[in-house]
């Protein structure tokens, strides 16, 4: 199963840095398959994951932690339970 992971490089120190988007397609062990940087903030909920670095990176192969993001506004929303 391919996951689409949403990576978000931002700078908690200096807010007038524009963040950095990255997508990422994995495999079910979490190997990066593919890595694509995006020109700007996506705007439909299509990511199984979002995980963010907000040391003030700006390259995705310099940072060395993340931060996943649980129920953030582009995270994929999850399969609601049948209503009763």
């Amino acid at each position: 199963m391919k996951r689409k992971v949403l990576v978000i490089l931002s700078n908690r120190l200096n807010h007038f840095q524009k963040p950095r988007w990255i997508e990422l397609d994995c495999d079910a062990e979490g190997s990066i398959l593919k890595q694509r940087p995006l020109r700007s903030q996506p705007r439909k909920p299509v990511y199984h994951e979002v995980w963010e670095n907000d040391d003030g990176k700006t390259d995705f192969a310099s940072c060395h932690s993340f931060k996943r993001k649980y129920r953030h506004p582009l995270e994929k929303p999850k399969a609601q339970a049948a209503k009763r």
